[in-house]
């Protein structure tokens, strides 16, 4: 069952800008890639638990600062190593007037 908490207004995170939130005991990075395009993953990387908030970001592909392991954020795909466990994705809704709220069930 979906659990959606807010997350702020898109307006606030400009194209290319990330964000860092605890909401339910987890710690997520949400992220805008595009106009109305904001993904959410958990905000540590699967390999050297380094936070991602600090990584690159390129497209849709966020690098961790710590041993360049990269990861998809539509996905979590794990895309280059030393990583090989996949980021937790959470379902980003976008509803009129631009809240942006984060279903705290992380997807399948």
């Amino acid at each position: 069952m979906a659990e959606y908490i807010g997350a702020g207004n898109i307006e606030d995170l400009p194209v290319g800008g990330k964000r860092a939130l605890r909401a339910g005991g987890k710690e997520l990075l949400l992220v805008r890639v595009g106009p109305r395009e904001v993904y959410c993953v958990e905000n540590r990387c699967t390999h050297a638990d380094a936070p991602l908030e600090k990584g690159e970001l390129e497209g849709t592909r966020i690098e961790c600062p710590r041993h360049g392991a990269r990861f998809d954020l539509r996905t979590g795909a794990v895309l280059r190593m030393p990583a090989a466990v996949p980021l937790r994705t959470f379902p980003v809704r976008i509803l009129e007037g631009g809240e942006v709220e984060v279903d705290l069930e992380e997807e399948d």
